[in-house]
């Protein structure tokens, strides 16, 4: 089957027809894969030349399954499904609290997730492949578990559904998961990929009465408000937080989302923050630190909050997110911004890098 490997030390990937699959053991599932989002992470990934290859990659996917193995009822070949890099158990200390980012049973931070027996089910030329971030998401078939993937309406189209394997989950999600913004909040968000503006319409769903933006790309900018942001700020010409101090009377807002993982961002979230306000880390920062003012964070009772994949349940919000889709309420379709073959992925990453479009997808078909 096709697919696009990492090599070590190689800074893009190489796109192959050979990779082979193992068929589903108990308990397991193989999908086929339709589309897969370019993600931040994944250019991460790359950016950093892991050691740990080959490896494939890939996490906002979504398909159709194959084949199942022995004891698996959830789900049955031909169903459409999207997956997820961080599946959870369900049942859980902090799946029981509502965490289920955080299951005790998926807290690997490394980059390759093995399944439950320790392989990846990959193999090519007659070598192991690792099966990164979970999915595996740029081959044209994976292997998974039930708890990793969710079955959705069969109409639904395919690459829509793909971007709430991630970055819609994780941008809505952060605003009303981890969050939970109220009617009437206000609100920076720093960054405008396909992330920070779901996080523009997690806020609309949200009721937010001020939706600030920021982010150095014009395009970006006026798709924002658009989307209904009220203020959008260019970095490069205006001072974030003064543009913020004088929407909202000398106050700040209430929530600052840093949808980049820029340690300045923080510090500018930080800053443009009302007291008793929170400052929401989603965006990737694998070398980025911030050293955090005690002082505010005491006197004026700040906060700082992570947020991972948006706090989400698979299970719960990827139904919830695609009613909201088919109701008009989530602009699904204009995240979805460029469509290439897989043969394509290295171009696509490309217009990642330079800020081109917000979401661009991979198709298998």
């Amino acid at each position: 089957m096709r697919a696009a490997i990492l090599e070590h030390g190689e800074t893009q990937l190489n796109v192959v027809a050979d990779l082979e699959v193992r068929d589903p053991g108990p308990g397991e599932v193989r999908v086929r894969i339709a589309y897969c989002g370019l993600c931040h992470s994944d250019k991460s990934v790359i950016d950093a030349t892991p050691d740990e290859t080959p490896i494939v990659i890939g996490h906002e996917a979504s398909g159709t399954v194959d084949s199942v193995g022995a004891g698996v009822s959830q789900v049955s070949p031909g169903d459409s499904v999207v997956l997820t890099t961080k599946p959870s158990c369900g049942r859980c200390y902090w799946c029981s609290r509502g965490r289920p980012t955080i299951c005790i049973n998926n807290q690997s931070t490394a980059l390759f997730t093995p399944l439950p027996d320790g392989s990846s089910g990959l193999r090519q030329g007659g070598r192991d492949v690792l099966r990164g971030l979970g999915v595996a998401g740029f081959a044209e078939m994976v292997i998974t578990t039930p708890d990793g993937l969710t079955r959705i309406d069969p109409d639904t189209p395919l690459d829509i559904a793909a971007v709430l394997g991630c970055g819609v989950r994780t941008g809505v999600g952060a605003v009303v998961n981890t969050a939970k913004v109220a009617e009437g909040d206000s609100v920076l968000i720093l960054g405008l990929g396909g992330v920070g503006m779901s996080m523009v319409m997690g806020a609309n769903l949200a009721s937010a009465a001020t939706i600030i933006v920021s982010d150095p790309v014009a395009e970006r900018r006026a798709a924002a408000i658009d989307l209904g942001a009220t203020i959008a700020v260019d970095p490069a010409a205006e001072d974030v937080i003064e543009v913020t101090m004088k929407a909202t009377g000398g106050r700040g807002v209430d929530y600052a989302f840093d949808a980049v993982g820029s340690a300045k961002l923080v510090a500018t979230g930080f800053d443009a923050t009302t007291p008793g306000g929170a400052v929401v880390v989603v965006g990737i920062g694998s070398d980025a630190t911030y050293q955090v003012p005690l002082m505010s964070l005491m006197v004026e009772e700040k906060r700082l909050l992570g947020s991972l994949i948006g706090s989400s349940l698979v299970h719960r919000d990827v139904p919830r997110l695609l009613g909201l889709w088919r109701s008009g309420r989530l602009d699904l379709d204009r995240l979805v911004t460029s469509r290439r073959p897989i043969e394509e992925i290295n171009a696509g990453f490309d217009d990642l890098a330079a800020g081109i479009g917000l979401r661009t997808v991979v198709a298998f078909n």
